[in-house]
């Protein structure tokens, strides 16, 4: 009897991998999770689609393609995101048009490969204290919430990224919506890591001697394992045909054109230094560093390094942005989001991707008429519960020392609405800090530790 092959043997234990990379464990759970990114991804592509002509449709496709790649590969509902730095300058600058936004997509991409390739990323991922990545968590955290509330506060301009009046209380988008949407989610979600159909009440074997309590039993189950985010999304769906119902006159079917973006010189220089400069940081920190310190969190048996992510993003854009497709990152917010209401598997966004992929080939860009009428309020309720879910990633700061790094690092992003520069001053603090220590006796080799809080004595 023949015995396979060391190929047929690899062949054979990528498809498994794969397989169970894709199993969902509930799948209402997984679709309801895939919803925990689109308070970030909507306002974004839509804002660039209407502001500078994105192609929407493409745009669809490619990150549809991306999600369930990502979610084969990695088995944890890895999102793929807008680069938000690049969006900013998009929609500040009249000149940074679409071939710029391609160029900057690129070459932060190409730039993120090699730091990938080369292992240096993974170096940095050591050098860098874990206080000072839960600060720039934090920080991105504390922003979607804070942009969260002014979308559920005040009418949005999205194109123009501005806010207008204060939003009236009533309507298919006041603030009684949003509000009892909010509501909603804490009943059935809570501030609990997973949904109430998980939780075990000690008392259940009592409660089952009466068939009433049994009953109520029941109905909280169901009640608690109900999708909220997918349902509040679904909400929106509606109320925007209802916003206005001549939406589905403007569809038109079939998939946009997909060309080559021709990038001149000037395209590629104002790129470089208006989109990708600032871009990188936040990829490295924020897409990168921070979502592998995050994933290892929330998913201890998955191993995956920073060069895998590095390198993933780095694909995605040398592949897409030739095409027209919005650059696009992995990040902290995204998974907090995705894991915050149910998402476990890379069957997650997988769902995700094919929804977009569908999207794309028969709406195509088409489809951005009708999320103009998406209540925007609604935007800010997903992405509130994705931010404040990032946010608490930074409880483990136990000692006095890494919190107080994590908060000047925290701080300085906000104020300074950067994270280059709050990372910056984090590691001058922590690097002060640590030399005070060596002064006083302790040894050099605990100036760098990766070390689990709860570990600390």
């Amino acid at each position: 009897m023949a015995t396979p092959s060391p190929a047929a043997d690899s062949s054979s234990s990528t498809v498994q991998k794969v397989k169970r990379n894709l199993v969902m464990r509930s799948t209402w759970a997984e679709l309801n999770g895939a919803m925990g990114d689109l308070g970030t991804y909507i306002p974004i592509v839509l804002s660039i689609t209407l502001a500078k002509h994105l192609n929407l449709g493409t745009t669809l496709i490619f990150t549809g393609f991306y999600n369930i790649v990502t979610g084969a590969i990695y088995g944890v509902p890895m999102p793929v995101q807008p680069m938000k730095s690049i969006a900013a300058v998009a929609l500040a600058d009249p000149t940074f048009s679409v071939p710029e936004i391609m160029a900057s997509g690129i070459l932060t991409g190409a730039t993120l490969l090699v730091l990938g390739v080369t292992g240096l990323m993974q170096l940095a991922y050591k050098l860098i204290p874990l206080c000072v990545v839960r600060g720039i968590q934090l920080a991105q955290g504390l922003s979607f919430a804070l942009t969260a509330v002014k979308y559920v506060r005040k009418v949005q301009d999205l194109p123009k990224s501005t806010s207008l009046e204060k939003r009236h209380w009533l309507g298919f988008d006041g603030l009684i919506l949003a509000t009892l949407c909010v509501c909603f989610i804490v009943i059935i979600n809570g501030a609990d890591e997973d949904h109430g159909c998980h939780r075990q009440d000690p008392d259940q074997e009592v409660s089952r001697e009466t068939e009433v309590r049994s009953k109520m039993r029941k109905m909280r189950r169901v009640f608690f394992s109900l999708p909220s985010a997918f349902l509040v999304f679904v909400l929106g769906v509606v109320l925007a045909f209802v916003r206005r119902p001549r939406v589905m006159h403007e569809f038109r079917f079939g998939p946009s054109s997909i060309e080559v973006v021709k990038m001149s010189k000037h395209a590629w220089r104002q790129g470089f230094i208006k989109g990708t400069i600032p871009q990188l940081p936040l990829s490295i920190l924020n897409s990168v560093i921070a979502v592998c310190k995050l994933s290892s969190d929330l998913f201890p048996g998955k191993d995956f390094s920073v060069t895998s992510l590095s390198v993933t993003v780095g694909l995605m854009n040398l592949v897409g942005g030739w095409f027209g497709a919005m650059p696009c990152c992995h990040g902290a917010g995204g998974l907090a989001g995705q894991y915050k209401f149910g998402g476990r598997s890379g069957g997650c966004v997988a769902l995700l991707g094919a929804a977009k992929l569908v999207l794309g080939f028969v709406l195509g860009s088409s489809l951005a008429h009708f999320f103009n009428q998406f209540p925007v309020g609604i935007l800010g309720v997903l992405l509130l519960f994705a931010g404040i879910e990032l946010a608490m990633a930074s409880r483990d700061m136990n000692t006095k020392e890494d919190s107080f790094v994590m908060l000047i690092c925290t701080a300085v992003s906000l104020v300074g609405s950067s994270a280059a520069l709050g990372f910056l001053c984090g590691m001058i603090v922590f690097m002060l800090l640590k030399l005070r220590d060596w002064t006083n006796g302790k040894p050099l080799n605990a100036i760098w530790r990766h070390e689990d809080p709860n570990e600390q004595v």
